[in-house]
């Protein structure tokens, strides 16, 4: 399994274009082939940092999301949004165990 965990931080505290980008971009990736989870959270301390959660399947399913539709609005929007940073980190973990 393939873990990215992180942050965007973004100019200002997300508003309705914001929102409704990400909700757009979460809809759409849990909905790809591969993906076990995928979500965004507002950080409750600093609402400017959007906390990012992804678990993959395989490498090439990651690999595959990079390259999608929804991805490139994605990319589009976070240029309207106005992003400060950026911190992402991609792991390879054991599934928890049943």
């Amino acid at each position: 399994m393939i873990v990215v965990e992180g942050s965007l931080t973004l100019s200002g505290p997300p508003d309705n274009l914001a929102m409704q980008a990400m909700q757009a971009m979460v809809t759409a990736t849990r909905a790809e082939v591969g993906c076990i989870s995928y979500s965004f959270a507002v950080d409750v301390l600093d609402p400017t940092v959007i906390r990012i959660g992804e678990r993959w399947e395989t490498r090439t399913a990651l690999a595959a999301h990079a390259k999608t539709d929804h991805m490139a609005t994605w990319v589009d929007a976070l240029k309207q949004i106005g992003v400060a940073g950026r911190d992402l980190a991609m792991f390879e973990a054991d599934p928890e165990p049943i």
